[in-house]
């Protein structure tokens, strides 16, 4: 989910009995949003498996992190919003099996009918749940975590408390990563990070606020993983090759901001 620079008026109701999910068009680029002018997905019509919103490209910085075709294996999403990642991961990450948790069923077949949602049960499973809830009852492990649930107010609520970044860790492999967006409408993400490194003792990056006012944070288990600039950078000039995604202006920004989000200096790994 992120904010939106102006108003868009919802162009596209769904179905009447889905009043409060709205689809809009503009200038190639489909939105979705919650009844409100809060942007919780988007998908160029032209460009369907491109991830068209700065946030979501942010948060496939774990693949930069990892050995390219071996990892993720397991990726389990919660919150589906217009499908941009699990478009995105289905189509360029062969290797990873998705599950994709999403509270409101509503979500799921605007997704499926605007967005071009991926059908494809051997690769990707859609369960209808509560986040929260989904990870906390236990079950299979995953190699990747990815966290945006918002609700129309732009709220994680449950999904943004120590309890559930501790379940996430138990449900994390050995060497997992968790992505999480943080979105504050009216203060710092200060309260949320702290409670993300207690969860992962202190094993977290942050990326730089993009403009949309997200923030992407990531936590590690397990191996080390580099965080040195050349490194990224290599690793972004191959995932641009594969995918057409480029993260080179990710890396960049991480790479300016490492000195003040690490005072110690800047770590050599995550």
């Amino acid at each position: 989910m992120t904010r939106s620079a102006r108003r868009i008026k919802p162009a596209v109701i769904v179905a009447p009995a889905l009043a409060s999910i709205e689809v809009s068009e503009e200038k190639g680029v489909r939105y979705l949003h919650f009844g409100s002018h809060w942007i919780q997905g988007a998908m160029r019509v032209r460009r369907p498996h491109a991830l068209e919103l700065e946030y979501t490209r942010d948060m496939m910085f774990p693949l930069l992190l990892s050995p390219p075709d071996e990892w993720p294996r397991q990726v389990l999403q919660i919150g589906l919003g217009a499908g941009s990642i699990t478009r995105f991961l289905h189509r360029f990450v062969k290797t990873a099996a998705l599950t994709v948790v999403e509270i409101d069923a509503r979500v799921v077949a605007a997704a499926r009918d605007q967005f071009r949602l991926p059908s494809d049960p051997e690769r990707v499973a859609i369960e209808i749940a509560d986040g929260a809830a989904y990870v906390s009852r236990g079950g299979p492990r995953f190699d990747w975590m990815i966290l945006d649930g918002f609700d129309a107010r732009g709220l994680a609520g449950a999904l943004d408390t120590r309890g559930f970044y501790a379940a996430c860790r138990a449900r994390l492999a050995p060497d997992g990563i968790l992505v999480t967006n943080l979105l504050r409408r009216s203060r710092s993400c200060d309260a949320s990070l702290a409670r993300l490194r207690m969860a992962f003792d202190d094993r977290v990056a942050v990326l730089p606020t993009c403009v949309s006012g997200n923030t992407i944070a990531i936590a590690a288990t397990g191996l080390h993983r580099p965080l040195a600039q050349d490194g990224l950078r290599a690793a972004a000039d191959h995932l641009k090759r594969e995918t057409g995604l480029d993260l080179g202006a990710t890396v960049k920004r991480f790479a300016a901001a490492l000195p003040a989000a690490f005072p110690k200096g800047a770590p050599a790994f995550l």
